[in-house]
């Protein structure tokens, strides 16, 4: 240790660690573990967690270093900064009429059928300059930066032309770098089929041959993900881009199982996909195959919500079978507008029946399995990425019980305060 840290933090009520095992993502019953240490205390030297504990065992582990700042946490919750790892949060505007359209009975095909939806986030992204796309989803980051997201993964798919899929990655990229947020890049030119191809397999020639190869080479995404649906991609089309994808060194990801059960999961397992996202329709099978594989389940409950749906992924039986799963928000203009991890993480305990230790865990350290970065961040642990959010709560489970707040207090980023809640004193309840 040297003699001097960078960050002490004291005085967590609840640290809430969500520690992970060894290797790979919770499962089961150990996902109802939320890792809670009273009293806790974490040491940060380096943007990294040197040593994590209670007050007694941090402070004997400090051996009279001291530190450069110290935050009391006045017996607060202290939690790993949210893990979203399935957003498209990089558009032009919002679709807020579609959200009456629904309500009013209007559903997700037919809305696009009229030139909505996805085709037209495309219209608006194609004609935005790319310097004003990047303020606008900057300024969309600092936001869910003060709810408690540390990491995002943002995927394209609003371009669906090399030049804007390519403005779209630029952006991306640039977010990385002036925003603190860790921001993970997902190429997804293979979200729908633009305007102007007599069909699916033409497109896909140039996803292919072209665009995949350009995006390759420019080395500005991770991931390679595919809208898996029927009236999209159908198997052999999302087989035959992500083959192209893999081969070219990107890490798999599919949208599957969302409006139609047609052969996603299977395939996502079949070629080790670190994820296969929605499954609001998997089937009994599909979750088996699921539960007997390395491939993380990404719920998105904020989906269903902002469809004015019923319907929410079978988060208890993918428990339940053994399945790995994350949750995310789905972030984007239309179906998902919400940017809430927070929010996310309620609705998936009061609509999809995930207790909130198996949510948090879910919304943290498998989440970021769901993007390969558990070794770096998603949970409290020595060695790992000092990402940790201050929430004015008492219980942990406040935070998705007591719905519609951003209770965050203070967010650090890799040892360094980021943002913190002005006149937190004043309004707190916490210590009273």
């Amino acid at each position: 240790m040297p003699e001097t840290i960078d960050l002490l933090l004291l005085g967590a009520g609840q640290l809430i660690t969500c520690r992970g095992p060894r290797k790979g993502p919770l499962r089961g019953k150990s996902l109802s573990d939320p890792g809670c240490i009273e009293d806790g205390a974490i040491a940060v030297t380096g943007g990294r967690i040197s040593a994590i504990g209670t007050r007694d065992e941090v402070t004997a582990a400090l051996r009279g270093a001291g530190a450069a700042r110290t935050i009391d946490a006045g017996g607060r919750v202290v939690m790993p900064g949210w893990v979203d790892p399935h957003t498209h949060a990089v558009f032009a505007g919002y679709r807020a009429d579609e959200y009456e359209a629904r309500i009013r009975g209007d559903n997700y095909l037919e809305i696009e059928k009229r030139g909505g939806g996805i085709k037209r986030s495309v219209r608006e992204v194609r004609e935005i300059s790319e310097e004003k796309l990047f303020e606008i989803s900057r300024r969309r980051l600092l936001r869910m930066l003060e709810q408690g997201v540390t990491t995002i993964e943002i995927k394209t798919g609003y371009g669906l032309d090399l030049d804007s899929e390519m403005k779209m990655l630029r952006v991306i990229a640039r977010l990385g770098r002036e925003t603190p947020l860790d921001v993970v890049a997902t190429f997804m030119g293979a979200h729908q089929v633009p305007p102007g191809f007599a069909g699916a397999g033409e497109y896909v020639d140039l996803i292919v041959k072209e665009m995949i190869p350009a995006v390759a080479e420019s080395g500005l995404a991770r991931f390679i993900d595919v809208f898996c649906e029927k009236g999209v991609f159908d198997v052999a089309q999302t087989r035959r881009i992500l083959e192209a994808g893999k081969e070219y060194g990107f890490g798999l990801k599919l949208h599957a199982d969302e409006i139609y059960s047609i052969g996603g999961t299977a395939l996502a397992v079949e070629m080790g996909a670190v994820s296969v996202d929605h499954l609001t329709m998997i089937t009994p099978a599909d979750i088996a195959s699921l539960a007997g594989s390395g491939t993380v389940g990404v719920l998105l409950p904020s989906t269903s919500f902002g469809l004015a749906s019923r319907r929410f992924a079978p988060a208890r039986d993918l428990v339940g079978s053994g399945a790995a799963v994350a949750l995310s928000t789905d972030f984007n203009p239309g179906s998902a507008p919400s940017s809430s991890m927070p929010l996310a993480v309620s609705i998936a305990c009061s609509q999809m029946g995930l207790v909130p230790a198996e949510a948090v865990n879910a919304a943290t350290y498998n989440a970021a399995c769901a993007l390969g970065l558990e070794k770096e961040t998603g949970s409290l642990e020595t060695g790992k990425k000092a990402d940790i959010v201050v929430y004015d709560v008492a219980d942990y489970r406040e935070i998705p019980s007591r719905a519609g707040l951003n209770h965050a207090a203070i967010v650090v980023k890799e040892g360094r305060v980021v943002w913190e809640a002005a006149d937190l004193r004043d309004r707190s309840e916490v210590g009273l």
